[in-house]
């Protein structure tokens, strides 16, 4: 496979600060990323930090230091401390609507082809994520579940821009076998979609 065939794992993460992180290029950020994940998980996890505690903590110590900074800084005719403001814009808010509105009318999309349409082969997909959604979830709690999401973001996307040739040769054979099998499965329903209406039919 050609270097022009390649796909540029860094123009699809947007070419931006977090793809720069993903992909280690900024490695002080990936480094930040990952220490602040292992700690959080680790207070968390192991050594039974409450969550809301934590918060009201680091709230607590940022607050007390601003106060003495700002006192101090006036005794000694010192800058204040530079705060930015804090407030988010009403483009911000637009672009996170419009982002969740994309993921509802997908979803609704999914629910109406299920519901209405009938489509049995959507709803064994959608069951089956589920099911593995439900499987994960049994074996991991939510917040290990996010560590372990961190760590893979920081490692398969920078492992699959190094080795992308030999990984897209495997999915591509993976991908040929799963294909049959879709196949196979998806004439295996349909010959029994005719059967069910003529049953239905016989009832009536």
């Amino acid at each position: 496979m050609g270097d022009s065939n390649r796909i540029s794992v860094h123009r699809v993460l947007g070419e931006g600060l977090v793809a720069d992180v993903v992909l280690w290029k900024n490695w002080r950020g990936a480094v930040a990323v990952l220490v602040s994940a292992t700690t959080l998980w680790y207070l968390f996890e192991r050594a039974g930090y409450n969550f809301l505690s934590f918060v009201a903590n680091v709230v607590l110590l940022l607050v007390a230091i601003l106060f003495f900074w700002a006192k101090a800084a006036n005794l000694l005719n010192r800058p204040l401390p530079p705060l930015p403001d804090l407030e988010i814009s009403e483009e911000t808010i637009a672009r996170v609507a419009d982002a969740l509105q994309i993921w509802l009318n997908r979803a609704l999309s999914v629910a109406h082809d299920i519901a209405i349409e009938r489509n049995l082969l959507l709803c064994l997909q959608v069951v089956g994520v589920l099911w593995v959604i439900s499987y994960i979830g049994s074996l991991f709690n939510f917040l290990t579940l996010i560590y372990i999401g961190v760590l893979l973001s920081l490692s398969l996307p920078v492992l699959y821009d190094k080795y992308q040739d030999q990984v897209d040769g495997r999915l591509g054979v993976i991908h040929g076998v799963i294909q049959t099998q879709y196949k196979k499965i998806h004439s295996i329903v349909l010959s029994k979609i005719p059967k069910l209406s003529n049953k239905e039919k016989k009832v009536q």
